[in-house]
């Protein structure tokens, strides 16, 4: 579950920041994403992904059979995994890139926006459609920017607070309310700095962690156990032996003791006869 649940936002980052790439290329802010990003999403994620698979078979295989050396390997592999994931929780804490907002950007961004629409600049359209309804923003400064850089008479239908086909159409004829007023180049920015991508990084590695923690603890708990089980049965039958010579002695003891037991018997209720005929003869 865990190593699925990674794969999961693993891709779902990797669209996410895909997207932002492309907007932002040839740019500082790209610059910026693929250093933030890409050290942990890609190579760490992907191979904590792929590891805990492999550790999770094992772990169930060593439970199902109470074998203490797989066990073991399962204890010491969530160990690194969870080293690993604290000294990237750690990284992702301290990291802050702090990109400050420069004219040059702001043009390159603009002159990426002639391509929109294109055929062959599909994933650039996806892209712009993705971030302006994602981020609640038009265009780069402003929403005129499409009527400024293309040959559009209004901006694209991602531009509307309430998207429907034909709505930026009817928004710049009727009412420029219904359109986001913000532009998209500070969003960028801010991306970065007030990013959620890292916040569900954070949440989910503190959850894995977590889990990680009881699955060590119920792990060491049962290598407890078995060792213990392996090696107190010799004992056990020391002890049970012991006990049963205890018993059988015992026993024995008593059988022995039985005609002594018998004769004393006897001269004592010889010796109370005798003293109560002397006692009688003297009355």
């Amino acid at each position: 579950l865990m190593s699925i649940s990674v794969l999961a936002v693993s891709a779902w980052m990797r669209d996410y920041l895909n997207n932002v790439l492309t907007l932002t290329a040839e740019t500082r802010v790209e610059e910026a994403v693929i250093l933030t990003y890409f050290p942990v999403v890609h190579p760490v994620m992907i191979a904590v992904c792929c590891f805990l698979i492999i550790v999770g078979m094992l772990g169930y295989c060593g439970t199902v059979k109470r074998n203490l050396l797989l066990l073991a390997w399962y204890f010491g592999s969530l160990l690194v995994i969870f080293c690993v994931e604290l000294a990237c929780g750690v990284w992702t804490y301290e990291q802050e890139i702090m990109v400050p907002v420069q004219w040059s950007d702001m043009v390159t961004l603009k002159a990426r926006m002639t391509n929109y629409g294109l055929p062959r600049y599909r994933w650039l359209t996806h892209a712009w459609n993705f971030f302006q309804r994602e981020f609640k923003c038009c265009g780069v400064v402003y929403f005129t920017d499409w009527l400024e850089m293309t040959e559009m008479d209004w901006p694209p239908d991602s531009c509307c607070v309430r998207e429907f086909p034909g709505c930026s159409k009817q928004a710049h004829q009727e009412d420029l309310s219904d359109l986001y007023q913000e532009g998209c180049g500070k969003k960028m920015y801010s991306f970065l700095r007030g990013t959620k991508q890292l916040q569900v990084l954070r949440f989910l590695g503190i959850s894995i962690g977590v889990t990680q923690i009881l699955a060590m603890i119920l792990t060491i708990t049962l290598l407890w156990a078995l060792y213990y089980d392996r090696r107190e049965p010799g004992t056990d039958q020391m002890m049970s032996l012991k006990n049963d010579t205890t018993q059988h002695l015992s026993c024995h003891s008593v059988e022995l003791l039985k005609p002594s037991l018998s004769r004393i018997f006897e001269h004592t209720s010889m010796a109370n006869s005798f003293t109560a005929h002397f006692e009688m003869e003297e009355l």
